[in-house]
């Protein structure tokens, strides 16, 4: 591998990377840095994030500007405000001794008038947003016709952000003579496509295997039920001293629910979503990059950009969709040379998309055990006792309340003050809390240890013979307005406490109330969730769902797709007589649940059946659910 010295760059930049700290170049620089001798070329970079290309692509493009030309002579585009400024900062470091050369960085969320002044004065880098880049081409502030470079950084985050046609327009305003250079951490259908379409004859470099997880990140998973999911990242938080991270969830109300719980708990938490205003963004993150914060709570949408090489930990609330997503999650952490680690909470149905990990990352995952209180506590009390010992705090008033706790403490042994100690420790570590030995963990042996055993789904189905357990029955009531309404109702509650449950599916989706409970049985996988009442009209429907699994029922579906719907799911305290409609972009109130990468891995129902409509019978090749008589099945979230 070449050294910086050895790669031909100007002495400036060689002066300024020597300032940085920088030594030797990482892999993916070493494999960028020979085009400072080759002609301009088209190229294609896989590496993952965190491997140091930003150097890997501003080191030989600052080196090939012409510092003697105001124009614009490069572009960078980049996914977010947070890449863009840092990759900006980091422009400024490596030619800090190159005075003449000019960089802007154009971005949403500033004021344009602003960045309009600095390309007026001739800027020959400009890294930018997508959509601030086309305002600025239509303000006649950017003119793109004559720039040599076109630098695409996190393609594949800018496309699943939805800036494909964006890309378009921008690649459409460039000259077709130019050097494209695209960077990206996964390799994805759309991101082959536009370089195929944009990039001919493209040179391909690859450090690492495509979608391998960063070679610093150790993987660990977690196996609780959906309800313990948040006690179990509580824990997990609460067991490590050093923690800095990010905790990614899947929803806006799910990253409020989450920085809530832990805030109130007294952990440095705060949440970041697109609910934020610019200047919250900016001060949330500030105190995170500060450390004042050690969990930022956040979407992956919110979270794309963050560039912070410290991070010990990157926590998946919920696992993604798409595994690609984990990739890019995973590699937030585990940066800079630096060991991390990347941290899921599952649920036992979810043990085979750790599977599916394994094989596209080709990383081991280590299946751990949520720690109980009582550990907790244990090493809460060693770190007091840690502190206690290199405790170095002087001055009279110390001196005169020595006094007093020697005559307090007269007469106790060595033995006495360590055992009293650690009493008091011990009960400080843990005050507040309830059931501190309680173990959450599932276990993590085969596929299905945490699945019901079939005798309890015997006893949920309507067959007429309870065997010992309750019975329902499914009423039918022809309903005025057109549609059909349907109710489940049972005839002993045992006196537990209901909560209503708005769905935006109905019988014009072929929902029938045995689809409905196998849906929340199989995301839930949960055989002790009671029901009520269940409503259905033809567009929406209810259900009455007891009280202590209604939350976790409502996150847990909620963006799901379900046929050709996308699942819209609220809480209501309003009761069953009339269907709601949720309204849109309708969330919950809790921060538990969650489904696989979008496909259902067991049949629906619960053991319900419905027998006018044959009920759901589950396709294990198509895996999704079927009806006797309808096409329409749950699929699970949207990729």
């Amino acid at each position: 591998m070449i050294t910086f010295e050895e790669s031909g760059l100007k002495p400036e930049i060689l002066r300024a990377v020597a300032d940085m700290g920088f030594e030797n170049p990482t892999p993916v620089q070493a494999e960028t840095l020979p085009l400072l001798h080759e002609p301009p070329t088209n190229l294609i970079a896989l590496a993952q994030t965190g491997t140091g290309k930003t150097a890997a692509f501003g080191l030989p493009l600052i080196h090939r500007i012409d510092a003697s030309n105001k124009k614009t002579q490069a572009l960078v585009l980049c996914p977010t405000r947070e890449l863009c400024l840092q990759i900006t900062k980091d422009f400024e470091n490596y030619m800090k001794y190159l005075p003449k050369i000019a960089v802007t960085a154009i971005y949403g969320g500033a004021p344009i008038h602003t960045q309009e002044r600095q390309l007026n004065k001739g800027s020959q880098i400009v890294v930018g947003t997508p959509g601030r880049v086309i305002d600025m081409i239509k303000r006649g502030a950017l003119d793109l016709a004559n720039i040599e470079w076109f630098i695409l950084d996190e393609a594949d985050e800018m496309l699943n952000m939805g800036f494909k046609d964006d890309l378009e327009i921008i690649f459409n305003k460039t000259p077709s003579e130019k050097a494209t250079w695209l960077f990206s951490a996964t390799m994805p259908p759309r991101v082959e496509s536009i370089s195929k379409r944009y990039m001919k004859d493209a040179q391909r470099i690859a450090v690492g295997k495509r979608n391998e997880g960063a070679a610093n990140v150790s993987h660990e998973y977690y196996v609780v039920q959906a309800r313990d999911r948040f006690e179990a990242l509580r824990r997990i938080v609460a067991v490590h001293d050093e923690f800095y991270g990010v905790v990614f969830c899947r929803t806006r109300q799910e990253t409020t629910d989450v920085s809530s719980k832990l805030i109130s708990m007294g952990y440095p938490a705060e949440a970041i979503s697109g609910a934020l205003s610019q200047q919250q963004r900016d001060h949330v993150m500030g105190r995170f990059r500060k450390g004042q914060l050690k969990l930022l709570i956040a979407t992956d949408v919110a979270a794309r950009g963050i560039d912070i090489d410290d991070l010990t930990h990157v926590i998946n609330f919920q696992l993604p969709d798409d595994p690609e997503v984990y990739v890019h999650r995973s590699g937030r952490t585990g940066r800079a040379g630096k060991s991390g680690i990347a941290v899921s909470i599952i649920h036992g149905r979810q043990k085979n998309k750790i599977r599916e990990l394994e094989k596209m990352t080709g990383k081991s995952f280590q299946v751990k055990q949520v720690p109980t209180m009582d550990e907790i506590g244990r090493k809460k009390v060693v770190a007091l006792a840690e502190e206690m010992v290199n405790a170095k705090v002087k001055g009279k008033a110390v001196d005169s309340i020595l006094t007093e706790v020697y005559l307090m403490m007269e007469g106790m042994t060595r033995e006495d003050l360590i055992d009293q100690f650690t009493k008091w420790a011990y009960v400080q570590a843990l005050a507040g809390e309830s059931a501190a030995s309680t173990d959450i963990n599932i276990s993590a042996k085969g596929g299905d240890s945490d699945r019901p055993e079939r005798g309890n789904r015997r006893e949920r189905r309507d067959s007429g013979d309870d065997g010992g357990g309750r019975r329902e029955r499914i009423r039918r009531d022809d309903d005025d307005g057109g549609g059909r309404r349907e109710r489940t109702r049972r005839d002993d509650d045992g006196g537990k406490s209901f909560t209503r449950v708005d769905f935006n599916i109905g019988s014009e989706q072929n929902l029938n109330p045995g689809r409905l409970m196998g849906m929340i049985n199989e995301v839930m996988n949960n055989s002790s969730i009671n029901f009520g009442k269940i409503e259905i009209d033809r567009e929406n429907s209810a259900i009455d769902i007891d009280s202590e699994h209604a939350s976790n029922v409502a996150v847990s579906l909620e963006g799901m797709q379900f046929g050709a719907k996308q699942l819209r799911v609220e809480l209501s305290d309003k009761p069953l007589g009339k269907v709601g409609r949720p309204s849109k972009g309708g969330s919950s109130r809790s921060s538990d649940g969650g489904a696989g990468f979008g496909k259902s891995r067991s049949g629906g129902g619960g053991g319900y059946s419905d027998r006018k409509s044959g009920g759901d019978k589950y396709d294990k090749k198509k895996g999704s659910f079927k009806g006797g008589k309808s096409k329409t099945g749950y699929k699970g979230r949207k990729k």
